[in-house]
């Protein structure tokens, strides 16, 4: 780890390692790493009110967002999107953007072709209701795309939000796609899979977005980067991911890490 070396995981979820009472210990291990700041992302109101508690007991190191993801988008998705403002109005620790939330068709029911559909219109309706939000508070939004980045971009752009404040977490479509987004006034932010050897198109994906808008992530427990990949993914290992896309990008260590900080804290609005 170079000296001054100080990073922010933008996009991770906390409380697999909350529930294992590891959260000290991985919290730890990230500021050893260099990585002292973690946004830790809301997919259902699972873990919501767990991610406000956390922001508020290690303030100024976990942020949060609440969001309804859309694989966790049901025929009951309304009553969790009816809680989604309170945690913006709160007196204590506020949610520092909407997400994640979006589309997702790979895990849409391959051999059922009436269940795929419903599901598909739940999640719609989700993210239509979500992003209603998204625009009167005007917030940030997080969002998830996978198999579907063509319908996302046609519903962001029917809401009319502010694409400044948008980011395509886990970006892995091709260069043009990034061009799209970047054009819009949104970005892509990129996890460990920008490391493995057959993701070429991240990093062209990465490269034709440049380093103004870029932001790293883990999606820790998810999605460990090389050397690690296909284990359990930590915080720590932003820091590997932020090393390689410093040699991606031809900057060093710590240009690449206050880069990337900066673009995450504008984003975020981050004290």
């Amino acid at each position: 780890m170079p000296d001054a070396f100080s990073i922010i995981d933008s996009h991770c979820h906390l409380d697999r390692f909350f529930q294992k009472s590891e959260l000290e210990q991985t919290i730890e291990e990230a500021r050893d790493a260099g990585v002292d700041r973690l946004v830790t992302i809301g997919t259902s109101d699972a873990d919501w009110q767990l991610y406000s508690d956390l922001s508020a007991q290690y303030h100024g190191i976990i942020d949060y967002t609440v969001g309804l993801h859309p694989c966790n988008v049901d025929e009951n998705w309304e009553q969790q999107v009816n809680q989604l403002a309170a945690f913006f109005q709160s007196e204590g620790s506020r949610p520092v953007a909407l997400g994640e939330i979006g589309l997702d068709y790979f895990y849409l029911p391959k051999k059922d072709g009436e269940s795929a559909n419903e599901l598909k219109a739940f999640q719609i309706a989700a993210l239509r209701a979500q992003l209603k939000i998204v625009k009167e508070l005007d917030c940030p939004v997080v969002i998830h795309s996978r198999g579907a980045f063509d319908d996302c971009i046609e519903e962001l752009d029917a809401a009319e939000i502010n694409w400044s404040k948008v980011v395509f977490h886990c970006f892995v479509e091709n260069a043009q796609a990034i061009r799209i987004l970047n054009e819009r006034g949104g970005r892509g932010s990129f996890t460990g899979i920008i490391t493995f050897k057959n993701a070429e198109e991240v990093r062209e994906s990465a490269l034709a977005q440049g380093l103004e808008k870029l932001m790293v992530e883990t999606d820790a427990p998810y999605l460990a980067p090389m050397p690690h990949r296909g284990k359990l993914c930590l915080p720590s290992y932003t820091a590997l991911t932020a090393k390689f896309c410093a040699e991606l990008f031809n900057v060093t260590e710590i240009e690449l890490a206050e880069i990337t900080r900066k673009n995450a804290e504008a984003f975020y609005g981050l004290e």
